[in-house]
């Protein structure tokens, strides 16, 4: 979203074909200068760094980010050594420990981290991860009767429970000790748990609040690791050898991409050095999701977060909860085979199921905005629409119409809501204080995402309290929907070298966009529907006869899509991403298009 004035368009660009305001990111042009010239860097390569608030003293470790310089002690965080202290205890006087995860793929993996660290210890631990239809989000005191009674004495929950009041509560009256790891934002007063690590706490001064669910459970396992090498725990006598953590990252990476957390700081060294360790295939279960994944190229943050990661969440959407969990912790070559095709069917089922919620979610949508400048927020709900799509339909939405979206499912009177913002307004904090005003019966989550329970009856109430809220903070703010460029450039400077340098800037996701580039009063030739609703052409230049492939996704239906396939060699100025392009052996660069602008 926007709060600069109109007139600083690119381009001239104030209101594109999807509606944006297209703006140059900010930079300082000697500043940029002197990054590249001290740096032996191309001058793009300096003013992306500066645009990204890099100075001097970080460029070395933003293009080599390194986990001896950004990992910090993990005593730092609080409740941290409380945490260790307990597991310590634990693992002496032999207690159950379970792992309690959230289904998703910062859940899963937080899971698997935690079970494969207590394994490579030889510490048998349990995993619990709710049925999204039957429990829903987070701890649930039917859930913590049935760990009890199976023997349960210490139970870690990882990406969830900092807003588990009443479950956490009834484990303390009953003798559960429950350590809390996570990162969505808490309020004031914190549930009764015995430890509650989390950096998104109001009264922890940590500045590595971007930290996903995994991260945070990495700290903790690197400060149990250190606990227990102090205490003489890897000897000789114990026969127990210190496990090289280094060999679990892997696993960091995946839930810190998939979580679409800010991939700065300590998050960029996390998925950096796990996407090395991803590419020595190690663990199992990865290696055989990347198998059928069909991915036979170094991995990057793209390959996380549009294909391994999907297919984790798969099973928490539409099948078995706990694949995820258990595919990402075992050992078997074979029951990693069997589970990741599970998963990937899964994944299959989920895209159909989400392409029939999608259209019906489509057109109450086009039917409640027609004017997008009279609304603040898409808010749509449907009879038995399946739960476990509905935060990936408020992605959609949010994408087309540059709005926060919430997408609600209706049962039994009660209704089950995800929601997805834009940059600019807090969702997480708006959700949060309709549950503590009492329209929702439950809710949380983080500035660009949240999931809420309501009854149905409340609904009109709480899209209103929503659309109050979220219409100050855009009159506020001046706030009108943007499209970010980084740099303009012509055809003839679409280079693979030039890309090449590109990729120096990743791993690319939130926090760390991939760099826009422009592309100015381009014609457009040969466009064709490929698939279902993609457009393909061919971008060429007025003076030059070097044509570059361009492809724009999801955009039939779309005023880019139809601009695309009807243009008559009428100029567009166009925006996106600068790709290699890898097919049967050769490599050629190809644009993705983001957005375009008739000049």
């Amino acid at each position: 979203m926007l709060n600069t004035p109109l007139e600083n368009a690119f381009l001239g660009v104030d209101k594109s074909l999807s509606g944006k305001c297209w703006v140059e990111k900010n930079y300082n042009e000697r500043n940029s200068l002197a990054l590249s010239q001290k740096f032996s860097l191309p001058e793009i390569i300096g003013r992306l760094l500066d645009s990204r608030g890099i100075g001097h003293d970080g460029v070395n470790n933003f293009l080599e980010p390194r986990l001896s310089s950004s990992l910090p002690n993990p005593s730092h965080l609080i409740d941290l050594n409380v945490g260790v202290k307990r597991i310590i205890e634990a693992i002496n006087l032999g207690d159950k420990i379970t792992i309690f995860g959230d289904y998703d793929v910062d859940g899963a993996t937080s899971t698997a981290l935690l079970v494969r660290y207590f394994n490579l210890i030889g510490i048998d631990c349990g995993i619990y991860i709710p049925d999204r239809i039957k429990e829903g989000y987070g701890p649930n005191i039917n859930a913590f009767k049935r760990l009890i009674n199976d023997g349960t004495k210490l139970l870690i929950t990882v990406d969830c429970g900092t807003t588990a009041f009443e479950p956490l509560s009834y484990a303390k009256e009953n003798g559960l000790d429950v350590i809390v790891i996570d990162h969505h934002i808490a309020e004031v007063r914190l549930p009764e748990a015995l430890a509650i690590i989390n950096p998104n706490r109001l009264d922890e001064t940590s500045e590595h609040t971007q930290l996903a669910a995994v991260g945070v459970s990495f700290l903790l396992i690197v400060g149990l690791n250190k606990a227990l090498r102090d205490n003489g725990f890897f000897s000789n006598e114990t026969k127990i050898s210190e496990p090289n953590l280094m060999e679990l990252i892997d696993i960091v990476a995946l839930g810190t991409v998939a979580d679409m957390v800010a991939l700065t700081g300590v998050n960029r060294a996390l998925v950096v050095q796990g996407l090395k360790v991803l590419a020595k295939r190690q663990n199992a279960g990865l290696a055989a999701l990347a198998d059928v994944s069909r991915i036979d190229e170094v991995p990057t943050s793209y390959h996380l977060g549009f294909l391994l990661g999907p297919r984790v969440n798969a099973g928490g959407r539409v099948g078995e909860s706990n694949l995820g969990a258990l595919l990402l912790s075992t050992d078997s070559n074979d029951k990693a085979k069997e589970i990741a095709e599970k998963l990937n069917q899964y994944n299959l089922e989920r895209k159909e199921i989400e392409a029939n919620v999608l259209d019906e979610a489509l057109k109450i949508a086009e039917e409640r905005v027609k004017d997008r400048s009279g609304h603040s927020i898409v808010l749509v709900a449907g009879e038995n629409w399946h739960p476990g799509v509905i935060g990936i339909i408020a992605s959609r939405l949010k994408e087309k119409y540059s709005l926060p979206a919430c997408v609600l499912t209706s049962k039994d009177g009660k209704m089950t809501g995800s929601g997805r913002s834009v940059s600019g307004i807090d969702l997480g904090a708006c959700v949060i204080a309709a549950r503590q005003a009492g329209i929702i019966e439950n809710g949380g989550g983080h500035a660009m995402a949240a999931g809420f329970t309501l009854a149905s009856n409340k609904l009109e109430i709480f899209e209103e309290f929503l659309s109050e809220r979220i219409s100050k903070q855009i009159q506020s703010q001046k706030i009108v929907p943007k499209l970010n460029i980084d740099a303009l450039l012509t055809l003839d400077g679409a280079t693979e070298e030039f890309v090449s340098l590109l990729q120096k800037m990743g791993p690319f996701g939130s926090g760390n966009p991939e760099p826009r580039i422009a592309f100015e009063a381009v014609r457009i030739v040969k466009a064709s529907i490929v698939g279902n609703d993609h457009v393909r052409c061919f971008l060429t230049g007025i003076n030059s006869k070097k044509s570059l492939s361009a492809i724009a996704f999801r955009c039939v239906d779309s005023s880019l899509g139809k601009a695309l396939l009807q243009n008559n060699g009428v100029p567009v100025h166009v925006a996106g991403k600068l790709r290699e392009n890898n097919w049967q052996g050769r490599t050629t660069v190809q644009f993705l298009m983001d957005d375009a602008s008739l000049v």
